[in-house]
């Protein structure tokens, strides 16, 4: 069996078209019906990732390249079709949900770890590993809030990165931390590489899909338009642009 296999898969969205403004406006909305536009994310997506590959997902904006993360990670239900899992899965797609302002650094990263399965025997040790690659030492005992947002999103990507999984969704994660802290991600991600983990990663960085990925799948209205080896799927993706 395939580590993720994707069969069929429709996913669709209502979006309102009516704005209330008043009080008066939102109450009468409740014995009306509401005008929406039916948007079609995912058109009958078929796509198979065996165990070990490095895939990269691409596309323009609004083509389904997330929603399709977050229906593999069961964060959506598909309207229609089914997708298997085969091995345990961490996602890196909504870092820090989860976390609590009022929690300390160290308790919020021990609660998210409680969510993502770290093994009871190095617990503690994976805790302070996670503060570490965040950066964060000196702020182990500081409340969440007082973090700023980048120090917050750093933290939960430290934190998913500690888990033993066989699978890992990331979208856009590399924008997460200034350069230096980017060059730490990418040194990560060599190590999955070697590691033979199963990644799937989301970017609009053409040269990181290039540098990671086996697998490319280009994503288009819904649909997936191409599959295949980075450079001939990228070249694909720039013919779609008309660049």
């Amino acid at each position: 069996m395939a580590a993720i296999e994707v069969r069929d898969v429709h996913k669709t969205f209502r979006i309102p078209h009516e704005r209330q403004t008043t009080l008066t406006e939102r109450v009468l909305s409740v014995f009306r019906a509401v005008p929406y536009e039916r948007f079609a994310a995912l058109c009958g997506v078929d796509l198979t990732i065996e165990h070990g590959t490095f895939a990269g997902i691409i596309g323009r904006n609004g083509s389904g390249k997330s929603t399709l993360l977050k229906v593999i990670a069961g964060l959506l239900v598909p309207d229609a079709g089914y997708v298997r899992v085969e091995g345990t899965m961490c996602e890196l797609l909504e870092l820090g949900l989860g976390f609590s302002p009022e929690l300390t650094v160290r308790e919020n990263v021990a609660l998210y770890a409680a969510v993502l399965g770290y093994p009871r025997r190095d617990l503690n040790a994976r805790i302070d590993a996670a503060i570490a690659f965040a950066e964060l030492e000196r702020f182990r005992d500081a409340k969440l809030k007082s973090l700023s947002t980048g120090m917050a999103l750093r933290l939960g990507f430290a934190t998913a990165l500690q888990a033993d999984s066989d699978i890992i969704l990331l979208d856009e994660i590399l924008a997460v931390g200034d350069e230096a802290f980017q060059h730490k991600c990418l040194a990560t991600f060599e190590e999955f590489k070697e590691r033979r983990k199963t990644v799937v990663l989301v970017s609009h960085d053409l040269n990181q899909v290039r540098r990671f990925c086996d697998q490319v799948v280009l994503f288009d209205a819904g649909r997936v338009a191409s599959i295949g080896a980075p450079d001939d799927v990228i070249a694909r993706y720039h013919v779609l642009l008309g660049v």
